[in-house]
């Protein structure tokens, strides 16, 4: 099915096929994912053999044995470009599905299996758009390039491999192809893990002054982060609430008779951009130290074990404006908001200093991660519609976003 976008920017895009697009995303569906557990390897190929079909230039990096980063690129001039961004693993399965969950099916309009929306649907929106501009022979003033990462739903292996290893070219843009409703984000919180361990002393219960109680002491470090999120909760963000503290598993002691030496805490800190997990970390110690929680016989150590970085793109940035233009011109009423969720464009937006939003197709709520999840077909084609558009509002001609002032990772003392 033909799509004729509106305005200036339609006259790059080559008609979009929904039959083509619809057996890509079922392709990426069926390629599975499931992390942890399974590997990429499989959706990374249909990604690469799709682009190059398509006439894309399409390049891999692994990550780990089976886990590779994909970067795929329609090039453009010697201007900087637009990157999207998308990762290929799935969550696992879960219990309560219909049919199997890696045998994609259309139904009443919608595509079901695991990663329909989260996220195979808004991969298949970019590699289709990107084709389509390729197929008009647009002339763009940058590079346009789809960076695929693995293991964003656990640890972000492949984003901080991106990070790590750098990126090819300079882009004054960055579009995450998370499930947003087709609503444009324009801030996200940010997300860390933090390990507590808790040393005491042990002896008999029927004893207890002769040892030192690490669950006593959890327990009190529990009531302290409880504090700390009445602390938090007192000033939301309009766009993004307020950061929170989770406690998230704790174990702890030996046996009923003894006096426990040993608890452990795992703490989820949902962060506000610009939040650094260091001095969290360094402000949660100096508090339970403050509180006498430490000494004589209790000891109190932490570790981060998980970081993914929050951000904010201004409301007035041209990206925002290129993107909500865009969906108007597919036909898609949408509004400006921000995510309680996070992504892995907290990292572009931090370590490369690259205006970013997160736009795609399907339902983060009501499907992300849920038993027989599905997106809307209606909604990917006009994802692809509104991503090709907003290149060529970009790239094209009279386009050109701000741009950014760093486009190489910081060293860990200057990043904000």
């Amino acid at each position: 099915m033909a799509a004729t976008a509106a305005g200036a920017a339609g006259a790059a895009i080559a008609p979009i096929d929904r039959d083509e697009l619809t057996a890509l995303t079922i392709a990426l569906v069926n390629a599975g994912g499931e992390n942890p557990g399974g590997t990429e390897q499989a959706t990374a190929e249909v990604l690469v053999a799709e682009a190059r079909r398509r006439g894309l230039e399409a390049s891999t990096r692994e990550v780990e044995p089976g886990r590779p980063n994909v970067f795929i690129t329609l090039p453009g001039g010697d201007g900087e470009g637009v990157l999207f961004l998308g990762h290929s693993d799935v969550v696992p399965v879960g219990e309560g599905w219909d049919r199997e969950p890696f045998d994609a099916h259309v139904a009443d309009g919608r595509l079901f299996g695991r990663g329909a929306t989260d996220m195979k649907g808004g991969l298949a929106a970019v590699l289709t758009a990107m084709a389509s501009l390729h197929d008009a022979g647009a002339r763009l003033s940058g590079p346009v390039t789809l960076a695929c990462t693995v293991d964003e739903e656990e640890t972000g292996a492949g984003i901080r491999a991106v990070v790590a290893g750098g990126l090819d070219h300079r882009y004054s843009a960055c579009v995450v192809a998370e499930p947003t409703d087709l609503e444009t984000v324009i801030a996200c919180r940010g997300d860390s893990y933090l390990e507590i361990e808790v040393t005491g002393r042990a002896a008999h219960s029927g004893r207890p002054s002769d040892g030192r109680n690490a669950i006593d002491a959890a327990v009190r470090i529990c009531n302290l982060i409880t504090a700390d999120q009445e602390r938090l909760s007192a000033e939301p963000d309009p766009l993004l609430g307020h950061a929170t503290w989770n406690t998230g598993m704790i174990s702890g002691g030996r046996g009923t008779s003894m006096v426990a030496p040993d608890a452990h805490l795992w703490l989820d800190r949902r962060l506000m951009p610009g939040e650094d997990t260091e001095r969290i970390r360094e402000d949660l110690l100096e508090r339970i130290k403050e509180a006498g929680i430490v000494g004589d016989g209790i000891t109190v150590s932490a570790r981060t074990t998980m970081e993914m970085p929050g951000f904010r793109t201004e409301p007035d940035h041209p990206l925002v404006a290129a993107a909500t233009a865009s969906l108007a011109a597919a036909g898609v009423e949408t509004r400006v908001t921000g995510w309680t969720a996070s992504c892995d464009g907290g990292f572009i937006s931090r370590d490369f200093g690259i205006p970013t939003i997160v736009l795609g197709p399907g339902e983060l709520n009501d499907q992300a991660h849920q038993p027989n999840e599905s997106v809307r077909l209606s909604e990917i084609e006009a994802a692809t519609r509104a991503y090709a558009m907003l290149v060529t509002t970009l790239l094209g001609p009279d386009g050109g976003a701000s741009r950014s002032a760093r486009q190489d990772p910081l060293p860990e003392g200057e990043r904000s």
